[in-house]
């Protein structure tokens, strides 16, 4: 049995942005959170940060999804994982394909990262971004509270 304790690092526990203003419990229980286990999986045809994704949420026909993960995953990466999505989010479409939710992810700022874009924002050089995952596999459309 291990006696280690798990360790944070600064850079880890540093809050990038202010927190949003509070939201009712009602106003959250609204989210459908579900278990999506991604299908396929490849570059958008008219976007340069974005992946076209197609998940089993459970439901006979699936759903697709346009993530902005292009600069940290490759397409053939994400197939079978199962990933956390918000299945209620209305329907957008970006760059001319349907996006029909939204997989969930993590991002921080590498701890030693200088932002170097044009546009002033980070990049994949300067900040690291985390598909959120289940420990152990699940039926794709699983609930998640």
């Amino acid at each position: 049995m291990s006696t280690e304790t798990p360790t944070t690092t600064p850079a880890a526990t540093v809050q990038e942005s202010p927190l949003l203003p509070n939201v009712s419990f009602d106003q959250f229980a609204k989210l459908d959170l579900r278990v999506a286990t991604i299908v396929s999986a490849e570059l958008h045809p008219n976007a340069d940060k974005l992946l076209k994704i197609r998940v089993d949420d459970g439901t006979p026909e699936g759903r697709q999804i346009c993530a902005g993960i292009k600069a940290w995953y490759e397409p053939s990466s994400l197939i079978g994982r199962q990933v956390i999505i918000v299945a209620n989010l209305e329907p957008r479409v970006l760059r001319g394909e349907v996006s029909q939710g939204m997989i969930l992810a993590a991002s921080a700022m590498k701890p030693t990262a200088a932002t170097t874009a044009s546009d002033g924002k980070p990049g994949p050089d300067e900040r690291d971004v985390i598909v959120l995952t289940v420990e152990k596999p699940v039926p794709a459309g699983s609930k998640v509270s």
